[in-house]
C-alpha cells in the first residue's frame, strides 16, 4: 500500500515539473517572439527620419503630414507595453500611408534612388513586423491556452504564471488612407 502512494506522488512530482517545463519552454518562445517584434520596431523607427527627410524635399508644403509622422513616431519611443506598443504602432503606420500618399503626388521623388531604396527597406520592415506579430500571437496563444486549460492551470496559478496581451492592429489601421490634393 505504502508503494502505491508513493508512485502517486511521484508521479503527481513528475507532471508538475513536467508542466513547469512547458510553460516555462512556452514563457521564452513568447519573450523571444516579442523581442524580434522589437528588433522591427526599432528598424522601422530608425528608418522613418531618413525617409521624412527625402520627402521634405520634395514635398515642403505638406508640413502636416511631416508633423503627424514625427509625432506617431515619438509615441511609439515612449510606449512600453504590448497594448501601447500596438497602438503607437498602428498610428504609426496610417502615418506613413499619408506619406507614401504624399510622395505618390511627386514623380521626381519616386524616380529618387534614395527614397526608392528607404521604400524598399520600409516595405520588407513591414513585412518582417507582420510575421513577427504573426509568430508572437501565436506563441500568446499557445501559451494563454496552456494556463488557463485544467489541471494546468492550477500548476500555472500556483507558479505566478498569468495570460499575455496580444500585440493586434485596429481596422482603422489596415485601411488604405486617401488623401486628396
Amino acid at each position: 500500500m505504502g508503494y502505491v502512494v508513493l508512485g502517486a506522488v511521484a508521479l503527481l512530482v513528475l507532471y508538475i515539473i513536467v508542466v513547469y517545463n512547458r510553460l516555462i519552454t512556452m514563457k521564452n518562445r513568447v519573450e523571444l517572439a516579442w523581442s524580434q517584434i522589437e528588433t522591427q520596431l526599432q528598424r522601422r523607427f530608425d528608418l522613418i527620419p531618413n525617409l521624412v527627410e527625402t520627402v521634405k524635399g520634395y514635398a515642403k508644403h505638406e508640413k502636416e503630414v511631416f508633423e503627424r509622422v514625427t509625432e506617431a513616431r515619438s509615441s511609439m519611443g515612449s510606449a512600453q507595453t504590448v497594448a501601447e506598443k500596438a497602438e503607437a504602432s498602428n498610428m504609426l503606420s496610417g502615418t506613413l500611408k499619408s506619406l507614401f500618399a504624399v510622395a505618390e503626388a511627386y514623380p521626381e521623388l519616386k524616380a529618387n534612388e534614395n527614397f526608392s531604396q528607404l521604400h524598399v527597406d520600409l516595405k520588407g520592415t513591414e513585412d518582417k513586423i507582420a510575421f513577427s506579430r504573426q509568430f508572437y500571437n501565436d506563441s500568446v496563444q499557445r501559451l494563454n491556452v496552456m494556463i488557463e486549460l485544467f489541471p494546468q492551470n492550477i500548476i500555472a496559478n500556483m507558479l505566478g504564471f498569468t495570460k499575455k496581451e496580444y500585440f493586434e492592429i485596429d481596422d482603422e489601421a489596415r485601411n488604405n488612407v486617401q488623401v486628396n490634393f
